[in-house]
């Protein structure tokens, strides 16, 4: 394999597309992270953004009207999540389970229905996001390449996690939400709502949930098939866990999984079996996340001696 400029190039192109749709979601991780929420379900609400992007795609053919469906759709999914989780008090866990065992099995119920085809849907009719024009860096074709085939969309991700960490460390309702995770009980005797950010935050990943979604159905191959996240929820749970729940941090942890999918598909291309690199991400995930444990309890016993 030849290994140059413009290969890298590609293959920073390919970590950039592939850890955007995670970034969304690990954004909204952090953020539930930081009101003490252990949002499980993000890989259910991502999926709903997924579908509920293709089925206004189809009807509308819009793309700013797929946007919203996707968000509004997943925002519903986290809204009942989170009244479930804080209000009801029920088992994060099990919350989380439950949302996204229902909403795989609904939308591969509604695909059938709604398009009357099973597996996948692909039509020649869907809009894809409008991808970013670059052809002012012909006369520098390592960064067109890199920037090349990019959506405003993927744009946006940075942006996003650029203004949450402003959001969270420089504004004071940012600290009123760091504080219902910090001591729920303690922010409360201060007057503020804490039940009332939980929720809303909840709701706020899922509609971050519902961006990244829709960046796997319309940012590449405008299509939709069952189960298209992959884990890729799961992945950003771990990404948001990894980056300390922090917007910047979340960026790093999320490209180091976007860089891990895009090497698994280079491997495809070479005589490394295809099972093993289909399984590079989430061995990638699994390495990570024992690694990080084994330094948190390593530091932790530094700060007992």
């Amino acid at each position: 394999m030849d290994i140059n400029s413009m290969y890298i190039a590609v293959v920073l192109n390919s970590t950039i597309r592939l850890m955007t749709p995670i970034l969304f979601v690990a954004l909204g991780s952090a953020l539930c992270n930081r009101v003490f929420i252990f949002n499980i379900g993000l890989e259910g609400m991502m999926l709903t953004g997924a579908f509920f992007a293709i089925v206004a795609n189809h009807y509308t053919g819009s793309v700013v009207l797929s946007l919203l469906a996707a968000m509004i759709s997943s925002m519903l999914v986290a809204w009942v999540a989170g009244i479930f989780m804080v209000k009801f008090k029920g088992a994060m866990l099990v919350v989380g389970v439950s949302i996204n065992v229902l909403m795989l099995g609904l939308t591969t119920f509604l695909m059938q229905i709604l398009f009357g085809v099973k597996g996948a849907y692909v039509s020649n009719d869907l809009v894809s996001l409008p991808k970013v024009n670059v052809d002012f860096l012909a006369g520098a074709p390592f960064f067109q390449t890199l920037f090349g085939s990019l959506t405003y969309l993927d744009y946006f991700a940075f942006v996003v996690a650029i203004i949450l960490y402003f959001y969270l460390f420089r504004t004071v309702s940012g600290f009123r939400l760091r504080s219902v995770g910090l001591n729920k009980i303690a922010s409360e005797s201060l007057g503020i709502k804490a039940e009332r950010i939980q929720i809303a935050t909840i709701t706020f990943s899922g509609l971050l949930s519902g961006l990244g979604g829709s960046l796997l159905t319309m940012g590449g191959v405008t299509m939709f098939a069952q189960n298209i996240t992959s884990g890729r929820g799961f992945i950003a749970l771990a990404a948001g866990t990894l980056g300390s729940a922090h917007p910047l941090g979340v960026v790093l942890s999320s490209s180091f999984f976007g860089l891990a999918q895009s090497i698994g598909n280079t491997m495809q291309n070479t005589a490394v079996s295809s099972q093993l690199a289909m399984a590079t991400p989430y061995a990638a995930t699994i390495l990570a996340l024992a690694l990080y444990n084994y330094l948190q309890i390593k530091r932790g016993a530094n700060l007992d001696q």
